[in-house]
């Protein structure tokens, strides 16, 4: 039996599992409201309303939970709504508050209580499975190809609250956009002495095709072969932002399943860290399902590739004079603690100068799906980071997660800052097949 055609488990009960629940919840009680919390928070800063700080929203978490405050409760979904859910305040604390848990149990209630938007379903049914992106991909990569959404996006201004969802959204996708020109010959690339499995993913395996290409071949110069595995569908990061928890235990259920058939004991490595984040919490999403060991089994295989390709030295790449600007995601920095390797794969490249960029671990106000459901706060939480960059002027910002890489193209698109976007192993990739100059163009440019 294939992990396609073997049966999905059903959980022991619907919604929630109790001591999950309990876990969740559990994660708060260390909060002493000392505020160190309050400097970290994207939102507090752009707001200034207590309840939108970490402490905040713990005290309207901890209401929920054990005083009755409704889930349907207006002002509970306004403010849990524009948690951007960065974990930056678990950096932050001194106390451990596990805050992450809690938001998603949190907007689990939420989106039970007051029912769901049928927009958000229908793009998180599509995204469930491959089969049914298949046309959205093709079709949005035939769109950004012809630059279309880039001259759409231009046309209707700078960011703000006049450029609204429908520019942000074409601005992402032309961000999305490979680099132009073809490198040189592939590096050479020694016998494999190692072997991993590829999480696919959703939007990676639509607009990021070519990071998974850059990934591949980067391992393979480090001596890893790449395993397939069949079955596998999305990781369900985007799908437990949004609050659906029962959607989100399907797709981890697929995946455990699929991993397990077709890569057992194998390092699972994702080149998204929004995904990596979501697969390593595996086994606190399914801890009462009957996939439950297996699950934890999976999570704690999870590597980001920066880690496995740091963990191999990595090889020495070609010169690649530029300089690049490190904006590390925050599911990767706060939510996995994985702060060193990207830099390391960066360091592997000689003549590229690392720029140091103002609060390189502080949210963009990408955020999955955060950028269209709040776009006004997203881009009022971008504009800092645009300031940054434009202090520091790189010719690359690399970062390693698409929601970053589209979020912060966008806004670099619409305000007509000429730096490029890359995931580090596509810098790495460059330098090992030929290397090349950076040509500031706007975030399409060439890197």
């Amino acid at each position: 039996m294939t992990a396609r055609q073997e049966a999905v488990p059903t959980p022991a009960r619907p919604g929630p599992a109790p001591a999950a629940t309990a876990r969740a919840w559990a994660g708060l009680d260390p909060c002493v409201h000392c505020g160190f919390c309050l400097p970290a928070c994207p939102t507090y800063e752009a707001t200034a309303d207590e309840a939108d700080s970490p402490r905040g929203r713990i005290v309207l978490m901890r209401a929920l939970a054990h005083a009755g405050l409704a889930a349907a409760d207006p002002s509970l979904g306004t403010h849990l709504d524009r948690c951007l859910g960065c974990q930056a305040c678990e950096t932050a604390c001194p106390s451990g508050v596990s805050f992450g848990p809690a938001l998603e149990e949190a907007r689990a209630r939420i989106a039970a209580a007051r029912g769901s938007a049928p927009a958000l379903d229908t793009a998180l049914w599509v995204l469930a499975r491959p089969e049914r992106q298949r046309f959205l991909w093709l079709l949005g990569r035939l769109a950004r190809a012809t630059r279309l959404p880039e001259v759409l996006a231009r046309g209707a201004g700078r960011p703000g609250a006049s450029a609204g969802r429908p520019a942000l959204a074409l601005a992402m996708l032309a961000a999305s956009r490979p680099a132009g020109g073809a490198a040189g010959g592939d590096g050479a690339a020694p016998a494999p002495t190692g072997e991993v499995a590829l999480l696919w993913g959703c939007v990676m395996a639509g607009l990021f095709g070519h990071v998974h290409a850059a990934t591949v071949r980067t391992l393979a110069v480090n001596a890893v072969a790449v395993r397939a595995v069949p079955g596998q569908v999305c990781c369900g990061a985007l799908a437990a932002h949004a609050g659906r928890a029962r959607l989100a235990r399907q797709l981890a259920r697929a995946n455990v399943l699929a991993f397990d058939a077709a890569a057992p004991d194998l390092p699972v490595v994702v080149d998204s860290a929004g995904c990596g984040a979501a697969m390593r919490a595996y086994g606190e999403w399914l801890a009462d399902d009957p996939l439950a060991e297996r699950a934890a089994a999976l999570a704690s295989r999870v590597r980001d590739v920066t880690e496995v390709l740091a963990a191999r030295g990595p090889r020495r790449a070609g010169p690649l004079p530029i300089r690049v600007a490190y904006d590390a995601p925050c599911h990767l920095h706060h939510a996995q603690r994985v702060t060193t390797a990207p830099l390391t794969v960066l360091a592997a490249i000689p003549d590229l100068e690392l720029v140091p960029l103002e609060g390189s671990d502080r949210c963009c106000g990408s955020a999955g799906l955060y950028a269209l459901s709040q776009p006004e706060l997203s881009l009022q939480i971008l504009d800092a980071k645009l300031a940054a960059i434009a202090a520091c002027h790189p010719d690359v910002v690399a970062t390693g997660n698409p929601g970053c890489l589209m979020h912060i193209g966008a806004g670099a698109l619409l305000a007509d800052l000429h730096v490029a976007l890359r995931h580090p192993v596509e810098l790495l990739d460059r330098a090992y097949r030929g290397g090349g100059t950076a040509r500031r163009g706007g975030s399409g440019a060439a890197a």
